[in-house]
């Protein structure tokens, strides 16, 4: 999938092709199965009844009949000719005050396991466990792009603050609510292995 390339198109796709350059990109949207998918993206509502791993046999879970609830291609996927392992997510807090500058750092650790020298996008998402009004199950809060040699691991880390936690709330005020959030890191939004939380908490 190239997108519209340009008119170096066609020499950036063959040198992908001929082991040139190792691809790196990602996908900006969810790419569906099937038409009874649509629409389909990854930052969606929850629901009372989610399709679990642990309650594959749960008869009222929301899932399709004949079709599987993931996407053919999940937003922020990509190929590479090398392959990555994420490992040790860590914060340096568990906790963050509102109408404060805290700054809560992730930190995570990727390793180039493959034979070849490479890109990687690492992707942050959050989720807010409670809100005012619904929220998704995970939405994207950074990514960053980096080069890892063969063989070779990395340390990433992002910055969470206040501000990334702010929602638009029924009376259309824009701001944020004490209470759990999770952070989960990976390659797209349906590879995210590594999990840690933390709370937000409310100051006078």
């Amino acid at each position: 999938q190239a997108w519209f390339p340009g008119i170096m198109g066609g020499k950036a796709l063959g040198n992908i092709l001929y082991g040139i350059s190792n691809p790196s990109g990602k996908l900006s949207m969810s790419f569906p199965r099937s038409v009874g998918q649509i629409p389909i993206y990854y930052n969606e509502l929850n629901t009372g009844r989610p399709d679990l791993p642990e309650n594959a046999f749960y008869r009222f879970a929301s899932r399709y009949i004949d079709e599987s609830n993931k996407p053919l291609f999940s937003f922020g996927y990509g190929l590479s000719y090398t392959t990555y392992q994420y490992n040790s997510v860590s914060l340096n807090k568990k906790l963050i005050r509102q109408n404060s500058h805290d700054e809560l750092i992730v930190t995570v650790e990727v390793e180039n396991t493959g034979d070849y020298d490479g890109y990687e996008i690492v992707q942050l998402y959050i989720r807010d466990q409670f809100g005012s009004t619904a929220r998704p199950v995970k939405v994207l809060k950074g990514f960053k792009k980096v080069f890892i040699r063969k063989g070779e691991v990395k340390t990433i880390s992002f910055t969470i603050t206040e501000e990334q936690l702010k929602i638009y709330r029924s009376d259309l005020s824009f701001a944020s609510e004490p209470g759990q959030f999770d952070v989960y890191i990976g390659s797209s939004s349906e590879d995210l292995t590594l999990k840690e939380s933390f709370e937000l908490i409310q100051t006078s």
